[in-house]
């Protein structure tokens, strides 16, 4: 939920209001999140979740009435929507390439402390910070 709630908080803030646009293969983050939000009393239509195939995503990135499009995920998909928001001009930030899982040799012998994750996982972790060059705004 951290990805979301990063992305989702400060849009919030703003004053903006936000579709969260959530893949079919994952859902259930962004209902939570909806939710919650219903929860604390954000009025209806400040936060929208809805889960959508390619299709009705790519209806989103063209939409005018989007101002901002920023997206988590693949290599292929960041770059189509790259394509679709050069074409109309809007602005968008994407944070693409997963996470390959690097491993040790098997001889090696790595502390896994289950209260902090897996430390080589999270290795080159922290995007969008001041340190890491970035492709959007």
């Amino acid at each position: 939920m951290g990805l979301i709630s990063d992305k989702v908080a400060p849009a919030l803030l703003a004053g903006c209001t936000v579709v969260l646009k959530s893949s079919p293969e994952a859902p259930g983050e962004g209902y939570l999140i909806a939710e919650a939000a219903e929860a604390a009393g954000l009025p209806p239509g400040v936060l929208n979740a809805v889960t959508a195939d390619r299709e009705v995503s790519e209806l989103l990135v063209r939409d005018p009435r989007v101002d901002k499009i920023t997206v988590t995920g693949s290599t292929a998909a960041g770059r189509r929507i790259a394509s679709i928001c050069g074409e109309r001009i809007a602005r968008c930030t994407l944070e693409l390439g997963g996470k390959p899982r690097t491993r040790p040799p098997g001889d090696a012998r790595v502390h896994r402390d289950p209260r902090h994750g897996d430390p080589v996982r999270k290795l080159g972790e922290g995007r969008n910070t001041a340190s890491r060059p970035s492709g959007g705004r």
